[in-house]
C-alpha cells in the first residue's frame, strides 16, 4: 500500500501491492481517503488524474454540510449508516458494535459498493474520516479476493497514524464536552485498532463463511466476484 499526498485530503492511500491468493492487489485501482471537502485545486487535479470513479459512503446531511470539492469525477453515493452518525456517539457505541451494525444493517449497500469497485476503473472510496465505513468496505473488497488477512488488517490500522493531530485534538475536545461520560467516543473518532478489524473479519468468516460469501448473501453475483478478481488482482 502507498500513502498518497493529495493536497487538502487526509488519510489517502492506494492499497495496491497487498499480497493475495492468486497474485497481489493491482496498483492504482482501489484508493481510499477521508472527505474531499477541503481538496485544493491541486488536490482536485491529482484526484482527477488518479481516479475514474468515486464512492461516497456519507449520508445526505454529511454531504450537505461538507460537499465534495471534486465535481468532475463520476460519484456514486452509497450512505452506509442507516440513521444519524451522531447517534453512535449518543449511544456510546463501541467500534466493534458499530461495525457489527454495518454488517447487519447495510449489507446490500456494502455489496453495491464492492460491485462498483469491481465494475469501474480506478475507484476512490471515502467517507468523512476514511476510517470506519471506508475501512469496512475496503476490507471486505480485499478479503473477497483472498487478500492476505494480516495485510488487510494492517491497511485498516494505518488510518490511526494518518489522521491529522490537530484534527484529533479538536474532535476530542468537542466530544469530551458534548459526551463527558462516554467511554467509546474518542475511539470512534480517532482509533483503528488492529484487534477490531481482526475480530470483524473473523466474525464474517464465522457467520457467513467468508467475505465473498457475505457479499453474495447481500446481492453480489458470481459474475461480480469474477469482475472483482479481474479488477483487483495482478498476477
Amino acid at each position: 500500500m502507498t500513502v498518497l499526498e493529495i493536497d487538502g485530503v487526509f488519510n489517502a492511500r492506494d492499497v495496491g501491492g497487498i499480497p493475495a491468493a492468486r497474485g497481489r492487489i493491482r496498483d492504482g485501482v482501489l484508493l481510499r481517503s477521508g472527505s474531499l471537502v477541503a481538496a485544493t485545486a491541486a488536490g482536485v487535479a491529482e484526484i482527477e488524474r488518479r481516479v475514474g470513479h468515486i464512492i461516497d459512503l456519507r449520508d445526505g446531511q454529511e454531504i450537505a454540510e461538507a460537499p465534495s470539492a471534486v465535481t468532475s469525477v463520476t460519484t456514486t453515493s452509497l450512505p452506509l449508516f442507516l440513521g444519524s452518525v451522531a447517534s453512535f456517539f449518543d449511544e456510546d457505541m463501541s467500534l466493534e458494535d458499530m461495525y457489527r451494525h454495518l454488517l447487519d444493517e447495510s449489507g446490500q449497500r456494502l455489496a453495491d459498493a464492492v460491485r462498483v469497485i469491481a465494475r469501474e476503473d480506478r475507484t476512490l472510496v471515502h467517507c468523512t474520516v476514511g476510517k470506519d465505513r471506508t475501512g469496512v468496505t475496503v476490507a471486505l473488497a480485499l478479503s473477497a479476493v483472498e487478500a492476505d488477512r494480516d495485510a488487510v488488517v494492517a491497511d485498516y490500522a494505518l488510518t490511526e497514524s494518518l489522521l491529522p493531530q490537530e484534527r484529533n485534538r479538536r474532535i476530542i475536545a468537542f466530544l469530551r464536552a458534548q459526551h463527558p461520560h462516554a467511554e467509546n467516543a474518542v475511539a470512534l473518532a480517532t482509533l483503528s485498532p488492529t484487534r477490531v478489524m481482526q475480530s470483524l473479519l473473523e466474525e464474517v468468516d464465522g457467520r457467513w463463511g467468508s467475505a465473498a460469501d457475505y457479499l453474495v448473501a447481500h446481492g453480489l453475483t458470481d459474475d461480480d466476484l469474477q469482475a472483482l478478481r479481474s479488477t483487483l488482482i495482478a498476477r
